[in-house]
């Protein structure tokens, strides 16, 4: 069991490589920017917060896992000029992380084919935590902006600084 622990945070750690690559080579796409810029998994925030979601941003925020990518932290208070940027990040990140879900999905695919059903299970769990949620909580941070972004819009005195 614990080899298949082992085994399941390594390939998902490998996945994260993976999916920069892969990413870079899309980003400059129409289809990116078209379909992957505006994708949506969730769109019921009460299902967001019932599948932990939450829970999931409060240990991201309190743990080791915040500096993973300082580009998506923000430290001072940020510029409305700022935001497309900010945006932008966590969109390379969600589609990155999408990329390595399915990346390590497939080699649970191939476990379950071969008959190694807990193998599978634990490799798809650890593919939920370090790949599925942190893509998903780059969509709800993307939708926090977009939303922030439109009460700006609608302020009278809106600066755009």
């Amino acid at each position: 069991m614990l080899r298949y622990i082992s085994f399941s945070i390594s390939i998902a750690i490998i996945s994260w490589i993976v999916g920069l690559i892969i990413n870079a080579l899309l980003v400059k796409t129409s289809f990116y920017q078209k379909k992957l810029t505006n994708l949506i998994i969730i769109r019921n925030p009460a299902f967001s917060k019932r599948i932990g979601l939450g829970i999931f941003l409060w240990i991201v925020q309190n743990s080791f896992f915040k500096y993973f990518n300082p580009k998506l932290s923000i430290k001072k208070k940020i510029k409305i000029s700022e935001l497309d940027n900010l945006r932008h990040e966590m969109t390379i990140a969600e589609v990155g992380h999408l990329i390595a879900f399915i990346f390590v999905m497939i080699f649970a695919i191939v476990k379950v084919l071969n008959g190694q059903f807990l193998f599978a299970l634990i490799m798809m769990v650890i593919n939920i935590l370090l790949n599925l949620y942190p893509s998903l909580l780059q969509q709800e941070n993307k939708k926090r902006i977009d939303q922030f972004k439109i009460r700006l819009r609608s302020r009278p005195s809106a600066s755009g600084t």
